[in-house]
């Protein structure tokens, strides 16, 4: 019997590189890539963090670096043979980080100047982040366990009995069974406090979060900003959301305060507050909590707001009620009166002030993306990216200014790299407000020449297409293919403030691709580089959906398009998705069985008999946002009307494409479609 299908596994070669050539993807992933800067207590030494690409093994490996703070050469600190991450500043002025040890993360300390590092913690589980106490004598330890273990090896011991089973079925009575892409095995983020004696943590460490059936650690992205110790030391403050039989659909996280001695059970603070409260960090005096929090309960892109608690009288203010953007994890100046944290921001990841005393806040670093950033005795540290750079440290002025590089990573690379020039515009948008998108221009870029555009719309939905340089949606790729760039930042997008994000709610198909209509009228207008004729429309996630929806409501302008990790039916995407908060509040609050027309208004399924544009189409099996078979019904939608169609299966990837090879595989095949089907014409 002959094979009824076709499939074609596509092989990777290893990079290599030609002395001057336009920017690609193999130059994306083998970018050295730095984050996490941390000051040292003296504020004279930055350690920081460097992920580089082994290309054969597929994977990245990142270690800690240090650089001084006045300028001067960068020097690895960890070994090679470690996988460290996470460098925190010990009280002795060594450096704690994170590595793994037999396959389990562990904490580890090691000379700033270098050497051989020595484990602090022997745990059978895996540490997924830590903080150390303002003495240095204990730590704070987030650890997944069963919260019914009296001990870490009680979890050890139920782990390996599992695993020793021949029985393979997991019973479940709630929700979440699997988040981001991971099946859930009941354990939960727990949060632990152990002492260090020389360099040494010997005990088994307390729980400081008793009776909190919930993660403290969030999931899947939580980290060490999401508790802290106050000044003394005394007292622990952490963020949890009560898990409950409600969790998929909640955003009520809490902040808690204990003792650090574990003397009595957690005290919620923020109780009042139905919605999200998230990110506390003490004052220096040790009376004041700040942390940020939204107001609206089942909003997960509702403004963080700065706040203020009294810690002896409980009682709350907005610091920065007027500052209509969204705060991220705040640092707090020396003299203590000036907070610091970022937010999108007209285009740019902007590096904020904002005065505790009035609220006023201040963009002090701009024109780019500021992934990082940390507060010290002689100024900031900023991790700092754009269009045609990837990140690196700089110094700067407490008000942002003097800005300084020191690091410079990826200089021997970058020199032998061609990139397009970008350029923002904006046009009137929906309901004749201004909307905001950028243009790239190709490598090699030569005027009177009309060039094939790739049109990208951006996911989230409430997110933005910036001024950085992404690992996975990068448009200098494009452009080293010979492609224009247009994307547009419609309504729904983040950094033009919270009526604006809020206008996608409700409106997935309406408000947005009346937008992305004008957007792409006013580029072709303003831009006469642009080849309206030989262009394809290609998003991932939202931009996915956006991309089944076009298919079949505006399909005229396109050649093709690229559809990655996309909805293309509401309604089952209301019944499969992990975070039902999320889909419930862009359908009104209301679950697709309470207002069915709801999930109906915009649904890309409904207009499949309309579908005629060459369709892409991308998902991967550990997806639990936004599951396989949404692309796999995209894709048998095409192919049973006939329309040119491929489908690309990644079996070991989630929402994102992270492993270098499939970044390559990825990049190849779409470059590909779009140069298959916005191909010129042939001369006759």
């Amino acid at each position: 019997m002959k094979p009824i299908f076709a499939a074609t596994l596509l092989l990777v070669a290893a990079p290599t590189f030609a002395a001057v050539h336009p920017f690609d993807v193999h130059d994306l992933v083998m970018m050295q890539r730095v984050s996490a800067p941390a000051l040292s207590p003296d504020g004279k030494t930055i350690a920081f963090q460097v992920r580089e690409t082994d290309y054969a093994a597929n994977k990245g490996s990142t270690g800690i670096w240090t650089v001084p703070m006045g300028g001067g050469k960068a020097s690895r600190v960890t070994d090679t043979t470690l996988n460290a991450s996470g460098a925190q500043w010990a009280g002795d002025g060594s450096l704690l980080f994170l590595a793994a040890k037999d396959g389990v993360n562990q904490l580890w300390q090691v000379d700033a100047k270098g050497g051989a590092a020595h484990q602090v913690t022997t745990f059978g589980l895996d540490v997924n982040n830590y903080r150390q106490s303002p003495d240095g004598k204990q730590v704070l330890l987030s650890i997944d366990v069963f919260t019914d273990c009296p001990t870490l090896a009680c979890t050890k011991k139920k782990l390996d009995d599992r695993k020793a089973d021949k029985a393979s079925g997991t019973l479940y009575d709630k929700l979440f069974v699997r988040h981001w892409d991971t099946w859930a095995d009941g354990r939960r983020s727990q949060l632990f406090i152990a002492d260090i004696d020389n360099g040494k943590v010997g005990d088994e460490p307390r729980l400081l979060s008793q009776r909190i059936d919930g993660d403290v650690s969030s999931k899947p992205f939580g980290d060490e900003n999401e508790y802290a110790f106050s000044p003394d030391g005394q007292t622990v403050y952490f963020g949890a959301r009560i898990a409950g039989k409600t969790e998929p659909w909640s955003t009520n996280f809490d902040l808690y305060a204990v003792p650090a001695d574990g003397s009595t059970a957690p005290r919620n603070l923020t109780a009042d507050n139905p919605a999200w409260d998230a990110n506390p960090l003490p004052s220096a005096d040790g009376k004041t909590l700040y942390y940020t929090a939204m107001k609206r309960a089942g909003f997960e892109a509702d403004r963080f707001g700065i706040m203020a608690m009294d810690l002896a009288s409980g009682t709350t203010r907005e610091v920065d009620p007027q500052w209509d953007r969204s705060a991220s994890p705040m640092k707090i100046s020396v003299d203590g009166h000036t907070l610091y944290t970022t937010s999108d921001d007209a285009g740019d990841l902007a590096l904020f002030s904002i005065d505790i005393a009035t609220g006023k806040a201040s963009k002090i670093v701009a024109a780019g993306s500021v992934t990082g950033f940390d507060v010290g005795k002689n100024g900031l540290v900023i991790a700092r990216q754009d269009f045609k750079h990837p990140t690196d440290l700089y110094s700067a002025s407490a008000n942002g200014k003097s800005l300084k590089q020191l690091t410079r990573f990826n200089a021997d690379t970058l020199k032998d790299i061609r990139f397009g020039d970008a350029e923002f515009f904006t046009f009137k948008g929906h309901g004749g407000d201004t909307v905001q998108g950028y243009v790239v221009k190709p490598v090699g870029f030569r005027a009177g020449t009309r060039y094939p555009v790739a049109f990208i719309i951006h996911g989230g939905p409430q997110g933005a297409m910036t001024n950085d340089f992404h690992y996975r949606w990068n448009a200098q790729t494009y452009a080293g293919q010979g492609f224009a760039v247009v994307t547009i930042n419609f309504h729904g997008s983040t950094g033009y403030g919270q009526k604006f994000t809020d206008a996608i709610s409700g409106d997935w198909g309406g408000a947005p691709l009346e937008d992305l209509k004008l957007g792409w009228a006013a580029a072709q207008d303003k831009y006469a580089f642009l080849d309206g004729n030989r262009a394809c429309a290609l998003g991932a996630s939202y931009g996915g959906y956006m991309a089944y929806w076009i298919a079949g409501v505006w399909n005229e302008p396109w050649k093709c398009i690229v559809a990655h990790d996309g909805v293309f039916d509401s309604r089952m995407m209301s019944y499969s998705t992990e975070e039902l908060w999320f889909d419930e509040w862009e359908h009104a609050g209301k679950t697709q069985y309470e207002d069915p027309a709801a999930y109906e208004k915009y649904n890309p399924i409904d207009h499949v008999k309309d579908w005629r544009v060459p369709l892409l189409v991308i998902h991967s099996d550990q997806d639990f946002r936004i599951p396989l078979e949404q692309g796999l019904a995209a894709f048998t939608a095409a192919q049973r009307q006939g329309i040119p169609s491929e489908f690309l299966r990644f079996p070991d990837e989630n929402h994102w494409i992270l492993k270098p090879h499939n970044s390559v595989q990825w990049h190849d095949t779409v470059n590909a479609w779009l140069k298959k089907w916005t191909a010129a014409p042939a001369s006759k």
